[in-house]
């Protein structure tokens, strides 16, 4: 009988049939040779099964019914890819033996056992661990094929991590949304991730600026001028700044203190996949995800490079000679000045800055393989880029310096001046002059990283200058001080994060855990995976607890009141990095066969038993809390970073928290077309508007002129762009379309938990008897109440085409991703409502109900669910 080969992906699984099967006929879902199939997952094929697939019950969400604890956890199909899991079924019963083919890790392990365990699967399986899609690779690989019951710690690690996080965000999400009444995501990862932004944001705000004064000074001698920096207390009062520059300008000085001492610095570490997204963002602005999906395409695609998803910044002995094969290609591309350039020599097992086998575990770090790349589009070359000048800065010598400190006197006031003098380039010609935002290579003497934040009211790099050219003074001839001058600084508080800082501080976030033995455990993972970290940071887009501005990542009303709600209810082991340390640790234990991972689950239900009782106590959240202040320009506008930040609340901007309970009372900011009261049952999705119904088939309605300058006026009038706060409905009715995975996503202003007669009864009287349109290309008239205009569609919204007389009633058509369509849009704006649809939760979870026209006077919608 064949052998059966299962690869993660489809462009996986046709690489390894070139190498293994060249002849094999494509049978489209798979491939067929003499002796292998050759067939793939797409992804997650089978995935924990939904809360209502144990229990109809579970799709009405019910604190009585908290906790949701499985006696075992049952599995459930993916139902877009069924139909490629059926053929796995049908390939497998034509076999006699199976070859795991999958990502060699716990992620990938896991894909391939849960589709075994779902078709029942028995035959005898081997596991093919390769960390390059490179022929030569493949081929050795195969040729050291190796049991797959050798990888069962690992497999038992993988499931408990899942099972784990389906207990802990199942639980904790439908708790805090039930208690609070408003969509909360919670997850082991995602909010101490989100705590992280929460405390940056918390320091901000409460940052005091001061001002400072510095005197700086000029000095020559002979042919040489310098600066230098007065040294002393801190001057906060102009007046003696300008009366020190006075009293030394145009005086004589001296050289009382001169050192100087040699320092060289050496390469960046080969890229783990978080340095290269660390890097990627400081110096192109690309998002985490961005970066993944190139490296792995550069992987995939192209085999340019090696397995991206690393965590290690090191290769083992093997991988020496093929790093020399690939400086040899090179040779002959555009990088020959620099490879031929390169010591050969300076790479081997020796040298302990490439070749650490001992924190080498699943891959090695991301290289360049001996393929030559094809055409790669602007931003693969880009990543490509950055790790070619990476693998090659090893093969040239450290960079050295000359460090000068100097003290000059005048008048008896002392100037420091720091200079770092380049003696010899060394690997730095290897990099280009965009690499100024990558991190500073390892220093013999140590040294802060470019991207370390400074703390607050350094003065900083005043009296340090870089310069190639000789430093020449002389600690026994006289100075001259030419000119003097008082400066203004100001403290700084912390910067807020970028995505490259925020990985950055994911990658060390044990840092602060007092435990050693967590400590160490975390400083092998950090919060989360190098594959993991960028979905993590999506996630918390999409939920609406982070915005992006720029490169600069904000936090919503939204996502601290989350974090204070978690804190407040005495579960904040949930907010903090301790207990994904001690996952992790344990995590690890179970892998090498040194810990159990039944007791490991049986103790994670004990916990979600414990947020569950937790929450239950714990005082409902004032509407307010939700809400995001009205100038905050949120949007899509504001995800390109164009929009504002939302400006803090009293609650965050300063003083403490009133606490009843577990709550806390916040001055509130309400929404435009926001209301301060409503149903109990409706499940908010923000000011603006939100997506629903799956729309397939439905028509658009042609745009017509001046719908885009209707929903302009619209948004210039209501604040820019103002967008829902997070995500968190898929496309109804199909169930296939799904949302951050998680838990319950998001939820928006929870003051528009109105319906939507309260919300006409408010803007002044009934609802009226819509009128069909009269236009050409509408789609409804508008509802906004004594208006008698028409909803045209845009580019971005559903107008109204009387915006110049002051009409500003949009119904926004994307925001996050989601889509409103015409169709929708017409119901909502003549019944105020949708059809009954089913929105789907990426953690399973399924709500029913109808889209709501909550404010006829904006064009706020909801989606509330039935009673």
């Amino acid at each position: 009988m064949k052998t059966l080969i299962i690869a993660e992906k489809p462009d996986m699984g046709r690489t390894i049939a070139a190498v293994v099967e060249p002849r094999a006929q494509n049978k489209r879902t798979y491939l067929e040779g003499e002796r292998y199939i050759i067939t793939w997952a797409i992804g997650h094929l089978v995935g924990l099964a939904e809360p209502d697939q144990y229990d109809p019950k579970y799709k009405r969400w019910n604190a009585a019914d908290l906790p949701i604890i499985p006696d075992r956890f049952k599995l459930w199909p993916n139902a877009r890819t069924k139909d490629q899991l059926k053929m796995i079924g049908e390939l497998a019963k034509r076999c006699g033996r199976l070859v795991n083919a999958c990502d060699a890790g716990r992620e990938g392990q896991l894909i391939f056992h849960l589709i075994r365990q779902y078709l029942k699967l028995m035959q005898p399986t081997d596991r093919l661990w390769i960390s390059d899609l490179t022929p030569e690779t493949i081929r050795r690989g195969f040729d050291g094929l190796r049991s797959d019951t050798e990888y069962d710690d690992l497999t038992r690690a993988a499931r408990a991590r899942s099972e784990a996080d389906w207990l802990v965000g199942m639980n904790a999400s439908r708790a805090f949304t039930i208690r609070h009444k408003a969509l909360l995501s919670v997850g082991r990862v995602q909010t101490p991730v989100l705590a992280l932004l929460y405390d940056r944001h918390r320091e901000i705000t409460a940052f005091n600026s001061e001002t400072f004064f510095i005197v700086q000074a000029s000095f020559d001698q002979l042919d040489f001028d310098y600066k230098g920096v007065w040294q002393g207390d801190r001057i906060t009062k102009r007046e003696e700044a300008e009366k020190l520059a006075a009293k030394v300008k145009d005086k004589p000085g001296k050289i009382v203190s001169y050192d100087v001492n040699e320092s060289k610095e050496y390469p960046y570490r080969l890229h783990d996949l978080t340095l290269l997204q660390r890097e990627a963002n400081g110096r192109y602005g690309y998002p985490a995800k961005k970066t993944l999906d190139i490296a792995q395409a550069l992987y995939e695609k192209h085999k340019a490079i090696t397995y991206p998803r690393t965590s290690s910044n090191y290769v083992t002995e093997e991988n020496i000679p093929v790093m020399g094969s690939v400086l040899q290609m090179l040779k002959g591309t555009a990088y020959a000045d620099l490879a031929n350039g390169a010591d050969r020599s300076r790479v081997h097992k020796g040298n302990r800055a490439v070749c650490n086998p001992a924190k080498v575990e699943d891959h090695h770090a991301i290289l360049p393989t001996p393929k030559k790349p094809g055409t790669l589009g602007a931003e693969e070359q880009h990543i490509y880029d950055m790790i070619v000048r990476r693998f090659l800065s090893h093969y040239y010598p450290p960079a050295v310096y000359n460090n000068h400190v100097v003290i000059t006197e005048v008048e008896g006031e002392q100037f420091r001046t720091r200079a770092k003098e380049q003696l010899d380039i060394g690997w730095r010609i290897v990099l280009d002059n965009g690499d100024r935002n990558a991190p500073k290579g390892k220093s013999s003497k140590g040294g802060k990283k470019a991207d370390d934040a400074s703390p607050a009211g350094d003065d900083g790099d005043d009296d340090m200058m870089e310069t190639d050219k000789p430093f020449a003074v002389n600690a026994d001839l006289p100075v001259h001080c030419k000119h003097a001058e008082a400066v203004e600084k100001e403290t700084k508080p912390p910067k807020p994060y970028t995505e490259g800082t925020l990985l950055k501080a994911m990658e060390s976030a044990g840092k602060a855990i007092e435990d050693e033995e967590l400590r160490d455990a975390m400083k092998q993972t950090g919060l989360g995976t190098p594959a993991t970290r960028a979905a993590t940071i999506e996630r918390l887009k999409q939920v609406g607890y982070i915005q992006s501005a720029g490169k600069r990542l904000d936090i919503t009303t939204k996502g601290c009141t989350a974090i204070e709600l978690i804190r407040g209810a005495g579960v904040e082991l949930l907010a903090s990095p301790e207990m994904t340390g001690r996952w992790e640790q344990r995590l690890h234990q179970i892998s090498k066969g040194e810990a159990s991972d039944e007791q490991f689950i049986a103790k994670v239900k004990q916990f979600a038993e414990l947020i569950v009782d937790k929450v239950k106590l714990q005082q409902p959240a004032a509407a307010s809390l939700f809400e995001e202040p009205e100038s905050a320009g949120r949007g899509k506008g504001a995800a390109k970073g164009r929009g504002r930040a939302a400006k803090p609340s009293a609650r965050t901007s300063g003083g403490t928290a009133e606490r009843s309970g577990g709550s806390r009372s916040r001055v509130s900011v309400k929404t435009a077309g926001a209301a301060s009261s409503g149903t109990a049952d409706a499940m908010p999705f923000g000011g603006a508007s939100s997506t629903a119904g799956n729309g397939r088939g439905a028509k658009r309605a042609p745009s017509v002129g001046g719908a885009d300058a209707a929903i302009r006026a619209a948004a210039a009038t209501r604040g820019a762009d103002r967008a829902w706060n997070g995500s968190g409905a898929g496309e109804t009715g199909s169930g296939s379309a799904h949302t951050p995975s998680g838990a319950a996503a998001a939820g928006g202003a929870a003051a528009s938990r109105v319906t939507v007669a309260s919300a006409v009864e408010r803007a002044g009287g009934k609802q009226a008897t819509l009128e069909q349109p009269a236009v050409r290309g509408a789609i409804a008239a508008c509802p906004r109440p004594g208006c008698g205009g028409q909803l045209v569609e845009g580019k971005r919204g559903y107008g109204c085409l009387r915006f110049r007389e002051g009409c500003n009633f949009v119904i926004w058509k994307e925001q996050q991703g989601k889509t409103v369509t015409a169709a929708m849009a017409k119901a909502l704006a003549q019944k105020g409502e949708t059809r009954k649809s089913t929105v789907k939760l990426a953690n399973g979870s399924s709500i029913s109900g109808k889209w709501r026209l909550t404010d006829p006077a904006t064009g706020a919608i909801m989606f509330q669910a039935e009673s």
